[in-house]
C-alpha cells in the first residue's frame, strides 16, 4: 500500500519534468530565428518545432506511454544540448560574455588607450 502511494507521487513527478522540460525546449525552438538554426548547420526550425510539439503533445495526451516519453525526452535533450549552444552562439545570445559593450576586445574593454 506505502509503495502504490511513493510509485504515484514519483510517476506524477516524472511527468512534471518531462513536461516542463518540453515546454521549455519548446519554447526555446520557438523564440530562435530560422536563419540561426542555417547558419549553424543544424535541421530547420520547422522540423525542431514539429518534434519537440509532437513530444509536448504525447506528453500530455498520453501521459502513461512511458516508451514515448523517454523518447521525446531524448530528442528535448539533444535540442538542448546540441541544437541550442550552436544557434545561441550563430544569434549572439551568449558564448560567456555577459553585459559586455561593442568596444569589448577578446581581454576586456577597448578603449583607444585612455
Amino acid at each position: 500500500m506505502l509503495r502504490d502511494g511513493f510509485d504515484s507521487i514519483l510517476s506524477l513527478v516524472m511527468w512534471l519534468v518531462f513536461i516542463g522540460f518540453a515546454v521549455a525546449s519548446f519554447a526555446i525552438a520557438a523564440t530562435v530565428r530560422e536563419d540561426a538554426y542555417r547558419a549553424a548547420d543544424k535541421k530547420t526550425k520547422k522540423f525542431w518545432l514539429i518534434l519537440l510539439g509532437v513530444n509536448l503533445a504525447l506528453n500530455l495526451l498520453l501521459p502513461g506511454m512511458l516508451f514515448l516519453q523517454i523518447a521525446g525526452l531524448i530528442a528535448a535533450i539533444v535540442f538542448m544540448v546540441d541544437v541550442r549552444p550552436a544557434v545561441r552562439q550563430i544569434s549572439g545570445g551568449g558564448g560567456g560574455r555577459r553585459g559586455g559593450s561593442s568596444s569589448d576586445g577578446p581581454y576586456g574593454p577597448y578603449n583607444g588607450g585612455r
